[in-house]
């Protein structure tokens, strides 16, 4: 079965710095079409992290996404998040705080 034109393919496993066989990954209209989140609320277990992410405005909100992942999968989503922040500012210079905070 060809793959459909459009859809993401992970390089090396995702990028998250391991060498893996690539996966093809789907993309659904719904999620691809992503949603803003101006504020995330982290919970934990012995065994997950829950990430809410919010939009909030006007003293108001929703929960516009959740996202459950292992402990371990946690430690790489940070170094990942990490890596990203730091080629993002080599290229735009420091992010610099809002007044709101976000």
């Amino acid at each position: 079965m060809p793959e459909p034109a459009g859809l993401p393919k992970a390089p090396g496993g995702g990028g998250n710095g391991h060498k893996k066989t690539d996966i093809k990954l789907r993309l659904s209209e719904q999620v691809g079409a992503g949603v803003y989140a101006n504020s995330m609320m982290v919970q934990h277990t012995g065994d997950e992290f829950i990430l809410d992410f919010a939009m909030i405005v006007g003293g108001r909100g929703d929960i516009v996404a959740r996202v459950i992942t292992s402990p371990a999968h946690m430690r790489r989503i940070v170094a990942a998040l990490e890596g990203n922040i730091k080629k993002y500012e080599s290229l735009h210079g420091p992010i610099k705080p809002s007044a709101s905070g976000g």
